[in-house]
């Protein structure tokens, strides 16, 4: 098939959900090498999002996403539903990783989305862990009560540099957005077993070179919604992460940002109408959760073909310009992420 053949449009994604020891966790958006997203509708229907990059590169990916990605997707998205407390675990860095897998480090952010009373999840130290009583610690538990314990509730949002500690735990469910990477360094796991009935792998002494020891003042990430604007709530080398609260239509104009963009839906319904123009995609309309939909898009109102939003919606580079508009009678809610 060549590319001339097919036309750049939204994306609609099979999301592949995870059955692990302590819950699920569905990959919204992958292109990590055997856990790639699978499209779902279109020219392109059942091949990987990855032969999407290879095939439009550039104009998928933007700028900044083919550079940052090295000719992949950099970014994977998830959706966590932690029944019971995952492990205590750290991801290295850039260059540890690099260093160590030949891949990148892995840096993310969490939405809180849903929370039962009381539930909870640890990130950073609550105290000074001294860095030569760290192996003693994990090994008899106790590394627990050096971590900041945070009560949680909806709309929550947490942001996990690599090298902090952390742990979601049971009664949690939360989007995760972060680099494109699937390397964790388990450091304590409660003493069970995996779901093969065999004791999971720990990696105590790999974990130790990436661990940041620091004791921060606070771990959450503090916002003001703000309906009909989008407001930042993660920035940082990897992504920038806005939050989204619309009550009617609003136009987003990404061409300045050289990056594809990426709508993760939190609540309500909507849909998402590209600008007319020569390079906007056919009408098309899909029932899948997932879309990816272009970098590039541009005003509050627009004529070109429209989208549902379900999960989430990648818009390509060359597209640089769209309308989000809510559907029905609920606010709708959603995360817009961007190189």
């Amino acid at each position: 098939m060549q590319q001339t053949d097919i036309t750049l449009s939204p994306l609609a994604f099979h999301p592949s959900l995870h059955q692990l020891v302590w819950g699920t966790e569905s990959w919204e958006v992958s292109a990590v090498p055997g856990n790639e997203s699978i499209i779902a509708a279109g020219q392109l229907a059942g091949r990987t999002l990855s032969m999407a990059v290879q095939l439009w590169g550039e104009q998928l990916l933007g700028r900044k996403g083919l550079e940052q990605g090295g000719g992949t997707f950099p970014l994977l998205t998830k959706i966590i539903d932690a029944k019971q407390d995952l492990s205590i675990q750290v991801h290295p860095g850039e260059t540890l990783a690099q260093r160590r897998h030949h891949c990148h480090g892995k840096t993310e952010m969490w939405f809180v989305l849903d929370a039962q009373p009381g539930a909870s999840l640890l990130a950073g130290f609550s105290k000074p862990l001294p860095r030569e009583e760290y192996a003693a610690r994990v090994a008899d538990g106790s590394i627990v009560q050096y971590l900041a314990r945070h009560e949680v509730h909806p709309g929550d949002v947490f942001f996990i540099p690599a090298g902090r500690v952390h742990a979601i735990c049971g009664g949690v469910r939360l989007c995760e957005i972060q680099q494109s990477s699937d390397i964790t360094y388990r450091l304590y796991d409660y003493h069970r077993l995996g779901l093969d009935g065999q004791p999971r792998q720990l990696h105590v002494e790999e974990a130790l070179d990436a661990i940041d020891f620091r004791v921060l003042p606070d771990y959450l990430t503090r916002y003001t919604p703000a309906l009909g604007q989008a407001v930042p709530i993660v920035s940082c080398p990897y992504f920038n992460v806005n939050l989204l609260e619309l009550d009617a239509p609003l136009h987003r104009s990404l061409a300045a940002r050289e990056s594809f963009v990426l709508l993760s839906l939190l609540d309500g319904e909507g849909i998402v109408t590209l600008d007319a123009s020569p390079a906007a995609p056919p009408t098309a309309t899909s029932q899948n959760r997932s879309f990816a939909v272009p970098s590039g898009t541009a005003a509050t109102t627009a004529s070109g073909p429209t989208f549902p939003l379900r999960s989430s919606l990648l818009i390509p580079a060359v597209q640089a310009s769209f309308v989000i508009t809510p559907v029905g009678n609920r606010p709708l809610r959603l995360l817009e992420t961007y190189l």
